[in-house]
């Protein structure tokens, strides 16, 4: 929580004009008791209507300048709240932005959402309902009982004794509010995965006749969800009739001794009235207690959760901003390199060895989890080898600037994403700055041009997201564009040919030979890789061959029988 609250002390002006105001609150809210027992005792019982007029009217003037201070409080609360909340998103999303697979495996996308937006709402709750209530509801039951014995010791002793059990009990129904909070935000993420799957995955659910089934999944994860709610809400609905009836318990104590002391002369009216009126106050601020506990669960289960992205630390890519800053030639180098996934003992690469120079086309074939696309987003920096080397142009990357070494590799996965938002602007997301000449350039290279004119908007229509009305061939190539409007030096086809018909796909790799830059491509089909200056053959997570086609056709018994397949089933 001291780490959330930090947020909190960024807007500190704010914050210090809010808890000024919150005192002012606080301190009219104590003397109220005693002014009215003045009332009572030298203006009501002495029949002074002068002595009501002016205490009465110095009441209602202190009470419009708590009323004032209260509304002038929440204004800066806010302020307080919603720019800690505003800071906490940006600097999760920020971090997200530096995660590597390791994080992305420990944090799914849907417990990200969730924290980045439900867990910053009850955090920015928090910081207002503290800045509003939440402080000064202990300094009101503190004050309130010193109050109370300057008015009468023997009755606010009575007052003095229930505070302690009282707090015991939130205590506790505070506790146990966290916990069941916190597995309320976890059933929350599992709920959000399931939906995220079915918006994701419909047509195919569709397609496959299982709306059945996903409406049980998702039927079994919100009503877990519920019951966990219901539990916590009971909890802290338990709160409140425990305290009123406790609270009215002692009232009516009080009332009992009071009148006691009335009778003997030990009290006057005032004074009993102004005790019962602490008393009433802090049955209402012990209430207010229970509606704090059920932010404050909320709040702290939260923070846990958004703590835990902000500090994982030692999982994100060094950046080295004093790393080598250079334009590079594309030549890269493999020698001894190793990768396992975390929590994986067999390595999905190993013992990789290879070079490439500058403005070659390397080819990378191999059955589904031979490694393929792990060798490849070492290049980039995207995952860390184990062990080994990965060099280009001589240097091993670790000594680079990674941002700087990214500017200059364009990688296009194997699930193409592509943005809401216009033709244009999804090609110039790979260059901000890109004119329209230079667009239409990347289009025709990645032969996608002609299709995009035939739009009735041209480069200016919308796409729906993740392009779902492109093919897959169209988002492929739309892709590609946008990876050649860099201009990068090495460029990373990871299987992004596939639902390319030959004549296009032929047309392509021409284009890309022309192009100044290292191109390494996965492809499933021996024929989409023939031209490569050099084909790497993987198998479990090993390059078990490499050449080129001819020579790897003639030598390599396992390209052989790909290829024979390969034949028979084109024939077929």
């Amino acid at each position: 929580m001291r780490r959330i609250f930090t947020y909190a002390y960024t807007y500190k002006t704010s914050m210090y004009i809010g808890l000024f105001l919150m005192l002012v609150e606080l301190v009219v809210e104590l003397i109220q008791p005693l002014f009215m027992a003045k009332i009572i005792d030298d203006g009501i019982l002495q029949e002074d209507m002068t002595t009501v007029a002016i205490w009465g009217g110095i009441l209602v003037a202190i009470s419009l300048i708590a009323f004032v201070a209260g509304i002038i409080n929440s204004f800066f609360a806010a302020n307080v709240s919603q720019g800690a909340g505003y800071d906490l998103r940006d600097d999760m999303f920020r971090k997200v932005q530096e995660f590597t697979s390791k994080n992305f495996q420990r944090f799914a996308t849907p417990t990200l959402i969730t924290r980045m937006t439900n867990d910053v709402t009850q955090i920015q709750n928090l910081i207002f309902m503290f800045m509003r209530i939440a402080l000064r509801a202990p300094l009101f039951i503190i004050g309130g009982l010193v109050m109370a014995f300057t008015v009468h010791k023997e009755l606010a002793t009575i007052l003095l004794l229930s505070v302690p059990v009282m707090l015991l009990f939130l205590f506790w129904i505070l506790t146990k509010g966290v916990t069941y909070f916190r597995r309320v935000q976890e059933k929350l993420d599992n709920l959000n995965t399931i939906i995220r799957e079915n918006l994701a995955g419909i047509r195919l659910i569709k397609g496959f006749n299982r709306g059945d089934y996903e409406e049980s999944r998702f039927q079994g994860a919100n009503t877990s969800l519920m019951n966990d709610n219901k539990r916590a809400l009971w909890l802290m609905e338990l709160a409140m009739p425990m305290v009123m009836l406790s609270m009215n318990l002692i009232i009516l104590v009080i009332l009992w001794f009071g009148a006691i002391g009335l009778n003997v002369g030990t009290a006057q009216a005032g004074e009993v009235v102004a005790i019962i009126n602490y008393a009433t106050r802090m049955m209402f601020t012990f209430s207010v207690f229970t509606f704090l506990i059920m932010v404050f669960s909320r709040g702290k289960a939260s923070a846990n959760r958004i703590t835990e992205i902000l500090d994982a630390e030692g999982e994100t890519v060094d950046d080295r901003a004093d790393g080598v800053n250079k334009e590079i030639q594309g030549a890269i180098g493999f020698q001894e390199v190793n990768y396992t996934y975390p929590g994986m003992k067999v390595p999905a690469i190993e013992t990789i060895n290879f070079e490439a120079k500058a403005g070659e086309t390397i080819g990378i074939l191999g059955e589904t989890g031979s490694g393929k696309s792990t060798l490849l987003h070492l290049i980039p920096r995207l995952q860390e080898a184990s062990g080994g080397q990965v060099f280009i142009d001589g240097l091993s990357i670790e000594h680079y600037d990674v941002i700087a070494l990214r500017k200059q590799i364009s990688l296009i996965p194997q699930e193409i994403h592509l943005f809401s938002g216009t033709v244009m602007e999804n090609i110039q997301w790979g260059k901000n700055d890109a004119s329209e000449e230079e667009v239409i350039e990347a289009a025709k290279d990645a032969q996608i041009h002609a299709f995009i004119s035939t739009l009735p908007d041209g480069y200016q229509t919308k796409l729906g997201q993740k392009g779902i009305t492109f093919s897959g061939g169209q988002k492929q190539r739309l892709s590609i564009a946008r990876a050649l409007i860099r201009n990068p030096k090495i460029l990373i086809l990871d299987d992004s040919t596939s639902a390319l018909d030959a004549h296009t796909e032929s047309r392509l790799m021409t284009s890309l030979r022309k192009k100044d830059c290292t191109v390494l491509i996965v492809a499933q089909k021996i024929s989409s890789l023939k031209a490569a200056d050099m084909i790497l053959l993987m198998h479990q997570g090993k390059i078990v061959g490499s050449g080129d086609h001819n020579s790897l056709l003639r030598y390599n018994a396992y390209y052989q029988q790909v290829y024979q397949s390969q034949q028979e089933t084109e024939a077929l």
